[in-house]
């Protein structure tokens, strides 16, 4: 008696074909005959599975099964497999289609796909894509610059034009791939398929090689290219230059350049998303009575006011003194002044005096008292 094909995948009925696909995925990892060398039992129970997954993950086999079951007289006048086909899932040793339905699901995790290929010229191969990192300062990034970067990347030769080829002559057709740029090799009971390892997948042979690119048909050149940084860009931000990378093969598209921008530290400022924070120190006098100052920003200056009897450690926030929003440069983040108090290392005897009588007038030392010299006023307040 056959398992049921759900139980021998341990999924429900009401499995989603992915979770078909991973239920089997698994199994099939487990119980791979090249796994288990000489395991018979493994081996047939590999066997079972990819039956059941064969039926299982075809919509219309799958709608057969749940109606009719194993039973080949179901829905059949006639009897025959209700599935369709001679019996596709019942193997009887014959593993000779199970290697398209093993490639679907691993791809080249066995050394390479099913064999399935899309048409196409087989030589064809996208560009790499390449990457270049950049340093830029605050100003930079708060006002959008423009900047060249200079890149060693793969151009289309210029002396073969890209065919490879010295005398201009076309490639040959492989002899080993037959032009596919893959070859078919046998493993255990499966068959899979390889990069052609006489044309590295390109599918063609060029018998006399262009000098200058040794038949490879692109050569590395540095290239100057210019990049557009906008204004607001923060640390970390991946600029792509489209079709700047390394050039494809055989006319194929080049790769793209991806630009990573990162921030130069800037003294006295820290940057948070569009938001500016800095800080500055003012006498005691200018946190007492306010005052109007004149605070550094990335460009220059602006005049903040700080009110009367403001405290250490108060932050002020000053509106659209940030960066500018990426992509709307017109609305921009704030800034945020935090306020110390500036505390003097040394004071004349003048100044002393006067600060005898402030702490006088503040109730601070007796009324009667009289400032006398530094050693009095040291006994004073105890320094």
């Amino acid at each position: 008696m056959k398992r049921d094909y759900y139980e021998v995948l341990g999924v429900a009925k009401s499995a989603s074909t992915d979770e078909i696909k991973s239920a089997y995925r698994k199994l099939a990892l487990k119980y791979h005959p090249d796994k288990n060398p000489g395991n018979k039992e493994a081996e047939e129970k590999f066997k079972e599975i990819n039956e059941a997954y064969e039926v299982l993950f075809d919509t219309q086999k799958k709608q057969q099964y749940d109606t009719f079951g194993h039973d080949p007289m179901g829905g059949t006048p006639g009897g025959g497999n209700p599935f369709g086909g001679q019996s596709s899932y019942t193997y009887s040793g014959d593993f000779s289609n199970m290697g398209d339905i093993f490639g679907d699901i691993f791809g080249d995790m066995f050394g390479g796909s099913s064999g399935k290929r899309s048409g196409g010229r087989a030589s064809q191969k996208r560009g790499e894509d390449l990457r270049y990192d950049i340093d830029i300062s605050y100003l930079d990034a708060m006002k959008g610059v423009e900047i060249s970067v200079d890149i060693p990347k793969k151009e289309i030769c210029s002396i073969c034009h890209g065919s490879g080829s010295k005398d201009g002559s076309a490639p040959k057709q492989c002899s080993q791939c037959k032009g596919k740029g893959h070859v078919k090799y046998s493993q255990g009971f499966f068959s899979f398929s390889q990069e052609c390892p006489q044309c590295k997948g390109k599918g063609t042979i060029i018998s006399n090689p262009c000098s200058e690119c040794r038949g490879e048909g692109t050569v590395k050149k540095r290239k100057t290219i210019k990049v557009k940084i906008p204004a607001g860009i923060d640390e970390g931000t991946s600029l792509k230059v489209a079709g700047s990378g390394n050039a494809g093969s055989n006319e194929a598209p080049a790769g793209d350049l991806y630009v990573v921008v990162h921030m130069k530290s800037m003294v006295g400022f820290r940057r948070n998303e569009d938001d500016l924070y800095t800080e500055i120190s003012i006498s005691f006098p200018q946190a007492t009575m306010g005052i109007e100052y004149d605070v550094p920003v990335i460009e220059g200056y602006v005049k903040v006011k700080i009110p009367p009897a403001t405290q250490p450690g108060t932050t002020l926030r000053v509106r659209e003194q940030g960066f500018p929003k990426l992509g709307r440069r017109n609305i921009k983040g704030d800034l945020y002044v935090k306020i110390n108090i500036s505390i003097p290392k040394s004071m004349n005897d003048t100044q002393k005096r006067a600060l005898f009588e402030y702490a006088k007038s503040m109730g601070e030392i007796p009324k009667d008292a009289k400032y006398q010299n530094d050693n009095f006023f040291k006994k004073i307040f105890g320094s």
